[in-house]
């Protein structure tokens, strides 16, 4: 059984969402293969090259995938999808961006988020915004499978280097072009990789209240979020939205704020180990799901939790 991973990067450097998928692609079958397209990213291809359980990289270095254009990524998958039976990519915004055409291409059914790999067909991914797991069997001689990163430990560097292989480049249709892109800069860890996170709902009434939570952020090396009602009401911008409609998210300790929680937002925060929520609403749903829950006034008790940190932090300083 062959298996093409996809792997996604930026030119420079891989993410890890990528170790995931080919944890992933590992329980599937030993025979990997992975896919690195980009624009002078042959440091990301010997990167790849040196994980556990590659079998052999494939370099599309050139000009056309700099920006990883999904027209022109999915026609340099179809074009050696004939040599694979199992395609995966991570359930990203880079996989989600072009694997449905991938799909649609080859006429096989896409298998979206799975968390878990039962057998060569059959697997397992949430339904219902992650109320419900459903256990799916597919039939097509062609998988087309995309990766809930935050559901698999990533593979790490090997003892054995893979080959890496060059491969040409596809033809592009002209149909679209990159113009530019506009790249939040932050300190903080990205939310989809930080060990804890702590979110604001529609609770925390304004934006600038949100200085509340960075303020927490910043001494236990977090990364903020937001849910969708705090995202719509303009307090944060759309990269904060954590959930379904999200960022999905995996951290050591996820912290709610003023987060009432919706299924939708509980979808993207469940595989969280520890869950602490802050609600003045004692019957907030959040609070079934949360591992520890403190009912109060957010303004309150959040800076009140800030003073307890900072004097833990000044005695162990």
């Amino acid at each position: 059984m062959k298996i093409l991973v996809i792997a996604e990067h930026d030119n420079n450097n891989l993410k890890g969402s990528t170790n995931s998928t080919i944890a992933a692609a590992r329980e599937i079958g030993s025979d990997i293969n992975v896919l690195v397209a980009g624009l002078a990213c042959s440091n990301v291809a010997n990167e790849v090259a040196s994980l556990d359980g590659v079998t052999t990289v494939l370099l599309a270095d050139d000009a056309a995938y700099e920006n990883f254009l999904a027209e022109d990524i999915a026609k340099l998958v179809i074009s050696i999808a004939d040599d694979f039976e199992y395609i995966l990519a991570p359930a990203t915004t880079f996989g989600k961006n072009f694997l449905p055409r991938v799909s649609a291409l080859l006429d096989s059914q896409q298998i979206s988020e799975i968390t878990a790999v039962l057998g060569p067909d059959t697997f397992k991914r949430p339904i219902y915004a992650g109320s419900c797991i459903a256990t799916v069997k597919t039939l097509d001689d062609k998988k087309i499978i995309s990766v809930r990163s935050t559901a698999f430990d990533g593979v790490n560097s090997g003892s054995a280097i893979a080959e890496v292989k060059d491969i040409a480049s596809v033809a592009t249709d002209g149909k679209s072009s990159f113009v530019n892109e506009e790249l939040a800069v932050s300190d903080r860890p990205e939310l989809t990789a930080a060990d804890i996170v702590i979110s604001g709902g529609r609770g925390m009434q304004s934006g600038d209240n949100f200085h509340l939570l960075d303020s927490i952020a910043d001494k236990l090396g977090a990364a903020v979020g937001a849910s969708r009602a705090a995202v719509d009401a303009g307090f944060v911008p759309n990269d904060y939205q954590v959930g379904q409609t999200g960022k999905i998210v995996a951290p050591d300790l996820y912290i709610a704020v003023g987060i009432s929680g919706a299924i939708q937002h509980l979808a993207g925060i469940n595989s969280s180990k520890i869950k602490v929520v802050i609600n003045n609403d004692p019957e907030a749903p959040f609070f079934k799901a949360a591992d520890y829950g403190v009912v109060g006034d957010a303004f309150d008790v959040v800076p009140r939790l800030n003073e307890k940190l900072k004097a833990f932090k000044a005695q162990n300083s």
